[in-house]
């Protein structure tokens, strides 16, 4: 078995490893889910607020103003498009988190 074959089903562990362990990693690490909740958590209204900013500021925006409608409608679709990642990452982490506690015995 190469180290890039995935894992027997029986072996893959409560959070569904895809790969057998490497040997160089601890035993005992763990996947920082809590720190990704806090910073999408965080980071997704953040975006949300900019996306908003950044798409009334260029809908207020003259034909001669600079920064121009164009940059700054991408600023408002990067933003937005930010702001999705983070709320799926945060329902991605969610959904991961309740899968360890429900495999948790006891």
């Amino acid at each position: 078995m190469s180290a890039r074959d995935p894992a027997p089903r029986e072996r893959s562990g409560t959070t569904g490893r895809r790969f057998p362990r490497a040997g160089t990693e601890p035993v005992t690490a763990q996947s920082p889910l809590r720190l990704r909740l806090l910073l999408s958590g965080i980071f997704l209204p953040v975006f949300l607020a900019a996306a908003v900013l950044f798409g009334l500021w260029a809908a207020s925006s003259g034909p001669g103003d600079s920064p121009g409608t164009g940059a700054l409608t991408g600023l408002a679709v990067a933003c937005g498009v930010l702001a999705v990642i983070a709320a799926a990452d945060g329902l991605v982490v969610r959904r991961r988190m309740r899968q360890e506690r429900a495999a948790r015995p006891g």
